[in-house]
């Protein structure tokens, strides 16, 4: 079954809220305010737990003589998982700043087929630099698994790609806060049917690759 869109999330909480439903997020001052509790929501889950869902794979194709290199619409919110030297068959390691920078400015660089790896600023676009370490002297694959967050939903129709669950119970959640109690249910209770579905789950999930894995619920 696929995960609800935008609207539907939307509309799923205003539901909950005792509200009309809508037929854009941006028809009505009070759709746009649960939509900005969605988008939010959406955010703090994606956060969570490392998603298969948002799993991503960024090639790199490198260049001899040249170290730094641009994971181009990876953004600065990703996690990693493992770099791989494909070309070499070995996983890069992850190297402090000041370890790259003996190498590369108190020592003499070496070259070859890179073995190390450092996140060194954004360009531009706002997408993160590597460095990487031995030099490449000559074109290696490099792939970067990452968990790579959704951009925040936008059209009336984006699906989301995280379970929608806790999204939508975390939204009401929200929601509940912001305007005060009701007589309906409390933004505590809420709450607290968002961490019990967000355990849920990240159980179903972590099951499916029981060795990669930790998590503890916040």
């Amino acid at each position: 079954m696929a995960n609800k869109t935008y609207i539907e999330l939307v509309n799923d909480v205003l539901v909950r809220l005792r509200e009309n439903e809508v037929t854009s997020v941006n028809d009505t001052s009070y759709s746009k305010l649960i939509s900005k509790f969605v988008n939010d929501a959406k955010r703090q889950v994606e956060d969570a737990y490392n998603w298969n869902a948002l799993s991503e794979t960024l090639t790199v194709s490198t260049t001899a003589n040249l170290f730094n290199y641009v994971l181009t619409n990876a953004g600065i919110r990703f996690r990693v998982f493992d770099v791989l030297n494909d070309s070499s068959n070995w996983f890069l390691n992850n190297a402090a700043t000041q370890e790259m920078d003996a190498w590369f400015l108190v020592n003499t660089p070496e070259y070859g087929s890179p073995r190390y790896y450092n996140f060194n600023g954004v360009d531009a676009n706002g997408d993160t630099q590597v460095d990487l370490y031995p030099i490449p002297d000559a074109n290696y694959i490099v792939n970067f698994n990452i968990i790579k967050p959704q951009a925040p939903l936008a059209l009336n129709s984006d699906a989301i790609k995280v379970p929608d669950e806790p999204v939508i119970f975390l939204a009401y959640a929200k929601a509940l806060a912001e305007r005060g109690e009701d007589g309906g249910l409390s933004s505590s209770e809420a709450y607290g049917l968002y961490q019990t579905s967000l355990a849920d789950h990240v159980s179903v999930e972590g099951n499916k690759y029981p060795d990669e894995f930790t998590w503890t619920p916040t």
